[in-house]
């Protein structure tokens, strides 16, 4: 969850299938060269990989089974049940811990976004909802959750949440039945622990922000947003941040298994009045295949709004530093990323919306001819000047 853009000026584009894109055909494009390609030029364009198919929206705080809708910050797709499922990263405050479903597939012409099937309450250890923070429980975090992942082969849910550090609750890992029923929790290096004295550990809201589950659904991998204190800077305008942790996780055992370090950028845009608020970091992580990995870098600068940048991976290629405490130049060797997409460039001629505060990512449906779906969500932290805007695209693989 960030402070909230300002309104854009959107477009009137809204015809979403988010599942069985039969339009896909008609889809436009939207291409970004590799990191230190050329950059694209009406002589010379650049690659393409993705293609975007549709959009659409929610209204401000709809109201799914007497709960609102909103800060939708996870999304994952059912493939056997055929519908999506969004995790809100309300911390209890307008409605227990909760996610929401919808469906897929909907009749056309798709003039507007589906109807929601559904909420589903997440309960805490012991059953009965988690407490908002006016009403913590001694002993309990208040969690803030930030993305989710449907594990096929159990049929269960993994949540990540970005902590309690005010209370002394670190980030967390949790497993809940797809009924909402608490399982477990994972139990995770003492580095991501908070430090009363801040001089190591997470920074507040800037913990685990994105979660990857691999194909054999053996594997999750956690995000951090931004670096921990000891291991560097956020980013600014000026200088990219400190290294990000991203930690493999065995769901057999339980364990944290490796970890591997990403830079995120520089600010890329200054906010309308020098000084104001600014920042980026990992939004989300999605698997491609065993070892390759999309990142989702969202940025925002106070009077300018939401940048976004799609970065691709491959979790080879970085060190391991799951045994160092502090991450520094020349005790590590961070993973290379590729570009795969600057979702700035959207919309620049008024045909496309722009990308708002977007925060989930996950495959859909297969696309006819074998494609992928690729759907981002965004997160309009309940606020009436943003949106939850889900948008569609084909992604163009090239391993």
């Amino acid at each position: 969850m960030r402070p909230p853009a300002p309104t854009p000026s959107f477009s009137t584009t809204r015809r979403l299938v988010l599942g069985g894109l039969a339009g896909a055909a008609g889809a436009l494009a939207l291409g970004v060269a590799g990191c230190g390609a050329p950059a694209a030029t009406p002589d010379a364009p650049a690659p393409v990989r993705l293609r975007r198919l549709a959009e659409a929206r929610w209204p401000h705080r709809l109201s799914i089974g007497g709960t609102p809708a909103g800060g939708l910050s996870g999304i994952d797709f059912d493939a056997r049940a055929g519908e999506y499922l969004l995790l809100s990263d309300d911390r209890s405050d307008l409605a227990p811990v909760r996610f929401f479903l919808y469906m897929a597939r909907w009749p056309a012409p798709w003039s507007a976004a589906p109807e929601a099937t559904g909420v589903v309450e997440l309960q805490r250890p012991g059953g009965g909802p988690w407490p908002s923070r006016r009403q913590a429980i001694a002993g309990l975090p208040v969690p803030d959750p930030e993305s989710l992942r449907l594990r096929p082969d159990t049929g269960t849910l993994l949540w990540s949440s970005e902590g309690d550090l005010a209370r002394g609750f670190g980030p967390a890992l949790y497993e809940s039945a797809r009924d909402g029923r608490f399982l477990r929790e994972f139990a995770l290096p003492a580095l991501f622990q908070p430090d009363p004295a801040q001089r190591r550990g997470p920074r507040d809201n800037l913990a685990f922000e994105g979660l990857a589950l691999t194909p054999d659904g053996r594997t999750a991998w956690l995000a951090m947003e931004n670096a921990l204190i000891q291991d560097g800077p956020v980013p600014t305008v000026d200088a990219a941040g400190g290294p990000c942790r991203f930690t493999r996780i065995d769901l057999v055992s339980g364990r944290a298994t490796g970890q591997i370090a990403y830079v995120p950028d520089a600010i890329p845009l200054r906010p309308l009045l020098p000084g104001t608020y600014a920042d980026n970091g990992v939004s989300e992580v999605l698997m491609i295949d065993a070892h390759r990995m999309l990142v989702l870098e969202r940025a925002y600068a106070a009077g300018t709004g939401n940048s976004l940048r799609l970065y691709e991976i491959d979790i080879r290629g970085g060190s391991d530093v799951l045994g160092l405490e502090a991450l520094a130049p020349g005790n590590h060797r961070p993973v290379a990323k590729t570009l795969v997409a600057d979702f700035s460039r959207l919309g620049a001629d008024n045909s496309l919306s722009r990308l708002d505060n977007s925060e989930g990512m996950c495959w859909g449906p297969p696309l006819p001819g074998g494609g992928r779906t690729l759907m981002i969500v965004s997160d309009d932290n309940f606020n009436p000047l943003q949106i939850t805007q889900f948008a569609a695209f084909e992604f163009l693989d090239r391993p």
